[in-house]
């Protein structure tokens, strides 16, 4: 699968967030704002496989239906993949 530039950019902030984070903990600075951080990045981490799972299936579902085929099976396949990120 070819991943768009922004899915790439978001992780690209993500990695951000996490250098941020780093930092706060070599800084010393308060468990509550370290943790803080690490809630904000872990939502931008499920946000990120959210628009990837919807770009893929997207373009799965586009393809079953030139081929004439189903596309429940690719629906029931993204919902579990997004379930067991959790």
């Amino acid at each position: 699968m070819e991943y768009d530039k922004s899915s790439i950019h978001r992780l690209k902030r993500i990695e951000g967030q996490i250098k941020g984070v780093l930092g706060m903990m070599e800084q010393g600075k308060d468990c509550r704002e370290v943790v803080t951080q690490l809630s904000a990045t872990r939502n931008a981490i499920d946000r990120a496989m959210g628009v990837i799972v919807s770009a893929n299936l997207e373009k799965c579902v586009r393809e079953n239906v030139v081929k004439g085929e189903g596309t429940d099976h690719l629906v029931k396949e993204a919902v579990n993949l997004l379930i067991k990120s959790r």
